[in-house]
């Protein structure tokens, strides 16, 4: 069963919720990978406008999406049947995946001193053109700025969680690699061994989805059963990532998951993906260690990480002779 986790009294700063939700979230995260959450205080109406944004997208002309490819930065548009996570340790995915999707990063403006660097995953995002989608770029920035808020408060019952001071996390998200992904799933037939997405667990750190009433999302438990996910409306789907799980020593698990097509209807899916700095280094935590329980992994930089896995999985260079 996939716990669910209630902030409110973590979020109004009542004694003993800090270590409360600690507790909660070490529990879920040991025991599955996943919890729901409720009590947050992203706005309803944002959540909404980000679905609604969503689905406007991708109902515009495939010329228009094509004209947003996705970018050396993955950023930008990347078509269906192009892609899935090759990577997978967990299923021979051997097929692409059966939906479309839209990635933003965080804005940097051309001033930026990240963006200065020209390193990748620092570029600069794609945005439709303001006349063709009014609102888009506005709209999407509000709930990213919502997310990146609601998120850092977070990272303090996260270290907790890991017997870690509360603010240990936090400065490893000054300037964050969070990553919010538009997607959208048709009900579509599926081949053998095909899914909406194929089973996978997640590059980043942790993820907050928030739910919608179209079912999809299902959860593998350490028995190897799926569980679909189960929904609460206004609340968010939490998983902990690969470098979450590496970070520490496999304490906590990055459950592998999938979404099988919609029947029916269209499903839409607005997974923000929060990663650390890129300098971050991912090396073992001194409360996940011990004598008997060495490091299972050597260190590297959340950059190198993630450059390998974007090369593997979501190369922009499948995208380029895509025509409309």
């Amino acid at each position: 069963m996939i716990p669910v986790i209630d902030l409110a009294d973590y979020l109004a700063g009542k004694p003993g919720a800090l270590e409360r939700t600690a507790g909660d979230i070490q529990d879920a995260f040991t025991r599955v990978g996943f919890f729901v959450i409720t009590g947050h205080d992203v706005p309803l109406r944002l959540i909404e406008q980000t679905f609604a944004e969503a689905k406007r997208l991708h109902d515009q002309p495939m010329a228009h999406k094509l004209a947003m490819k996705l970018n050396d930065h993955n950023n930008g548009y990347m078509a269906m049947g192009r892609y899935a996570v090759w990577t997978s340790d967990v299923n021979n995915n051997d097929k692409p995946d059966l939906n479309e999707a839209f990635f933003i990063r965080r804005e940097r403006g051309p001033d930026n001193p990240m963006r200065l660097t020209g390193r990748r995953f620092t570029g600069p995002n794609v945005w439709p053109d303001e006349a063709l989608l009014p609102g888009f770029r506005g709209h999407i920035l509000e709930y990213l700025q919502a997310m990146e808020d609601f998120t850092n408060r977070l990272l303090p019952a996260v270290s907790v969680s890991l017997d870690l001071d509360p603010g240990f996390f936090t400065p490893h998200f000054v300037e964050s690699q969070f990553n919010l992904r538009l997607s959208h799933y048709p009900p579509v037939a599926a081949g053998a061994n095909q899914f909406g997405i194929a089973p996978h667990s997640d590059a980043n750190f942790m993820t907050f989805l928030a739910q919608s009433d179209v079912p999809g999302l299902q959860v593998r438990t350490v028995d190897g059963t799926w569980l679909d996910m189960p929904y609460i409306p206004g609340s968010f789907a939490v998983n902990a990532g690969d470098i979450l799980h590496r970070w520490s020593n496999g304490r906590f698990l990055s459950t592998p998951h999938r979404a099988l097509p919609p029947t029916g209807s269209h499903r839409y899916a607005i997974p923000f993906f929060l990663a650390p700095h890129l300098d971050t280094q991912i090396e073992c935590l001194p409360t996940c260690t011990g004598p008997a329980n060495p490091p299972r992994w050597e260190p590297i930089s959340y950059e190198d990480w993630i450059t390998w896995w974007t090369n593997e999985n979501y190369d922009p260079k499948r995208q380029k002779d895509i025509a409309a």
